[in-house]
Parts: structure tokens; sequence; C-alpha cells
């Protein structure tokens, strides 16, 4: 019976390299920036929009977190173990990608769901900059996306598109 508390308390228990409040900031940040690009592309009316975009980014964050939890040992191990965190990077790129191509839909010569499937992977990249603690990084590249996204749509669109008299 001891084994088996023991157990269960092991499931519950802390972070071992940091603050389980820090984990939980990082997650909130990647949620909210992927919630801001995600919303771009439910007011669009897109298939992948705000919880698409929300879950992607988070669930980035929580790899990244989960892997720097993972590499974290004790001094007297480090030098056993060999860790190479561009594995994490792939890993989320290939996840995030397979959802995004599923996103991209070609009939014909037509192609759409570029631009959502794109929005999905740098949802990706912006959840794995807030694992890793780079939360300003992680908002200059939401509001760059943005900026992508609705301004320069604005500013295209009138040009691409003439009024019909």
């Amino acid at each position: 019976m001891s084994q088996f508390l023991d157990a269960f308390t092991d499931i519950f228990s802390p972070l071992q390299s940091m603050p389980m409040a820090t984990a939980a900031a990082r997650l909130v940040l990647a949620l909210l920036l992927g919630a801001a690009i995600g919303w771009e592309r439910e007011i669009k009316s897109r298939a992948a929009g705000l919880r698409t975009h929300m879950l992607i980014s988070m669930a980035a964050a929580m790899f990244t977190i989960v892997a720097m939890e993972l590499t974290h040992f004790p001094e007297e191990q480090q030098g056993q173990l060999r860790i190479d965190p561009l594995r994490l990077i792939e890993a989320v790129t290939a996840g995030v990608a397979f959802l995004a191509a599923g996103s991209i839909i070609t009939s014909g010569r037509t192609v759409r769901g570029i631009t959502t499937g794109a929005s999905m992977w740098l949802a990706g990249a912006i959840g794995l900059a807030c694992g890793v603690g780079s939360g300003l990084l992680a908002v200059v590249g939401s509001a760059l996306a943005l900026t992508v996204l609705w301004i320069i749509r604005l500013l295209v669109k009138p040009l691409t598109r003439p009024d019909k008299d």
C-alpha cells in the first residue's frame, strides 16, 4: 500500500528545475499569444482557428518545459548523459508541420490554407519560445505575425481586388 501511495504522490511532485508558477506563467503566455493569432484566423472563418492555435502554442511550450525538466540532472550525473535540445525543436516542428499540412487544400489550380498552415507553424515556434522563457521573443514574434495577418492584408487587398464599377 505504501508503494502505491508513493507512486501516486510522485505523479503530483513539483518540477525539479523550475518553480511551478514559472511553468504555469510560460504556459499561460503561450496560450494567450496562440489565441491572438488564432483569433485572426477565427474571424476569417479558417478551419484552424482560435482553439487550434491556442492548443498548438501551449503544447509546444509544455513539450519544451517537459524536455527541460527531463534534462535537469544532479551535477554528479551531468557529464554522463548527452543532451541534444535540437531534437525537441525538430519534434515539435515536425508535429506542427503535420497538422499544418492537413489544413492546406488544393483543388485544380486553387490552393487554400497556406497562411493558416504557416500561422500554425508559427504558433508552435511561439510556444517553444515561451517554454524556454523567451517571453519577449514570443511577444515580438506574435506582434509581427499579427502585423502580417492584419495590416498587410489591409494594404494588399485594395491593390489585388479593384472595386467593380
